[in-house]
């Protein structure tokens, strides 16, 4: 093994170290795991190995391991052409239909350590794994195929991260314990940020035997602890803004007082009696002022000292907040509740049930905000194409240069007959992205209120092929394009042949046993 795939096995090794050094893992354990790692076939077999050391021995936390299916093709990107367009010279985000495990291996030859922002809603239902845990598992869906599925994939994810990287996940309260150990166990507890509550529904829907749930839950993680989050704020309660109602027309506007007395450590330099430009004296509070007596009398000179009451006080002006509201905090009910998500996504494809329970945009606006400007953007469970709308949606209203990465399967079910892919998420992109679907139709509602929010769309396939292929006279090395993988095209096919063996499992092995 060499290239992205050593690196990615290298990053095994060094979480397995990590576990010994947290009594996790017991030494001896860790180098038995470590021979049988290096002498792995390739990545998939790496991880499989690794997780099979995952004991959650801190938390008393045990599941079932169930493996990935491990084939000998090599599984790559293929572009559809009939899917994607590019209508200007703006940004080209990315839509990858297939299993989200194998488009994970395939994006670590472009995306390793680049990702900026990963949001998941992963498929905790019970019955809302799909074909995964029969074609993978060939056994009823329970929690441990929910984390035997999660943990490999989210080892990729963690590698796909950059060293700021965040990572936010939504999950029930059924499976938020279960998934935070899980979490707990691939990104270090250390790296745990916050467990945001939203507030999916207000309604006071009886339930039988128990009491009405409202609420889910977005855990945040961080890729190391060298990251910086951005301040997203919520707007203030209408009683906030109906405080700001003095007013002393002088053009600044409207105002509410704010206390000058400090509440606690008195100095001898905010301890004093205040003269005011009237000669009036102002006892010293208990515990001082929160200024300088100089500040005060700046403060007044400049009209902002409020001097009616039994106290100093200062005007603060609506008008020079700094933001819309107060600093949001982990209660999350200033986002639109779950149903909006199912009508905006009616809006946009003209049809109801088309999915269920799709996420409002703006509960996933609000996480990537955390991030930066020009992030790069991973979904790796895209499922409507939520995600992919807020990306846009954001640059929008903020002139950023933000990226999606979009990975869903085409999984059949009653309302999509071609696949959620083909049915749902791809429609979702091309309509608010252009305007008009890939037929040409044009009459939607989600038109009579928002404007086409632009940007280029490249969708690719997962496409498989024998390392001993040679179909018309093309080889694996003809077949899988570079360019897709942000490579400008090579000049020979000797690095053609040495990027395909660096980049893609089972190809190497084959080479060898020629």
């Amino acid at each position: 093994m060499s290239g992205v795939i050593e690196k990615s096995v290298q990053d095994i090794l060094a979480d397995l170290n990590r576990r010994v050094e947290d009594k996790i893992l017991e030494p001896t354990n860790a180098e038995l795991l470590k021979k049988l790692i290096n002498n792995a076939d390739n990545l998939s077999e790496a991880n499989a190995i690794a997780q099979l050391g995952t004991t959650y021995k801190r938390t008393g936390l045990h599941f079932d391991k169930r493996l990935e299916r491990m084939g000998d093709a090599i599984k790559y990107l293929k572009r559809d052409e009939a899917l994607s367009f590019s209508v200007s010279d703006a940004i080209t985000h990315k839509l990858i239909i297939g299993d989200n495990y194998d488009v994970l291996l395939n994006l670590l030859i472009e995306y390793r350590g680049r990702v900026d922002v990963i949001y998941i809603d992963p498929p905790y239902g019970k019955d809302n794994m799909g074909e995964f845990a029969a074609t993978n598992y060939e056994n009823a869906i329970t929690r441990d195929n929910l984390l035997s599925m999660l943990y490999p994939r989210l080892v990729l994810a963690k590698q796909l991260l950059n060293k700021n990287g965040i990572i936010f996940c939504s999950i029930d309260d059924k499976n938020h314990a279960y998934v935070k150990c899980l979490f707990d166990e691939v990104f270090e507890e250390c790296n745990f940020v916050n467990n945001f509550v939203w507030q999916k529904n207000s309604s006071a829907k009886t339930e039988k035997d128990k009491f009405t749930i409202n609420v889910e839950y977005v855990i945040l993680y961080t890729r190391t602890r060298d990251f910086a989050l951005n301040p997203v704020y919520k707007p203030l309660a209408q009683t906030s803004i109906d405080a700001f109602r003095k007013d002393d027309n002088n053009g600044r506007g409207r105002y509410q007082t704010v206390s000058l007395q400090k509440p606690s450590n008195p100095g001898p330099e905010t301890t004093y009696d205040y003269t005011d430009n009237s000669g009036k004296v102002w006892a010293c509070p208990p515990k001082g002022w929160r200024m300088t007596y100089s500040k005060v009398k700046d403060l007044e000179n400049d009209g902002r000292l409020y001097l009616g009451g039994d106290t100093l006080r200062v005007k603060d002006y609506w008008n020079e907040r700094a933001n819309e509201g107060k600093r949001t905090d982990t209660f999350w009910n200033d986002v639109s509740e779950n149903s909006v998500g199912s009508k905006e996504l009616e809006d946009i494809l003209g049809h109801q049930g088309a999915f269920d329970n799709p996420k409002p945009v703006d509960l996933i606006e609000k996480c990537i905000k955390i991030s930066n400007s020009d992030a790069i953007v991973l979904d790796f469970f895209a499922g409507s194409g939520t995600t992919g709308q807020a990306v846009l949606q954001l640059n929008k209203e903020d002139g950023g240069n933000r990226q999606f990465v979009l990975v869903t399967n085409n999984e059949v079910t009653s309302t999509t007959p071609n696949g959620i892919a083909l049915d749902v998420t791809s429609k979702r992109l091309k309509r608010v992205m252009t305007g008009e679907c890939y037929d040409g139709m044009d009459d939607f509602k989600w038109l009579e209120k928002n404007e086409p929010l632009g940007d280029n769309l490249e969708v690719c396939d997962i496409a498989t092929i024998s390392p001993t292929s040679n179909i018309e006279g093309k080889t694996p090395f003809d077949l899988i394009d570079e360019t897709l993988y942000g490579e400008k095209g090579f000049d020979t096919l000797q690095e053609k042949v040495e990027w395909v063996c660096d980049n893609f499992e089972n190809t190497q092995k084959v080479l060898e046993e020629k």
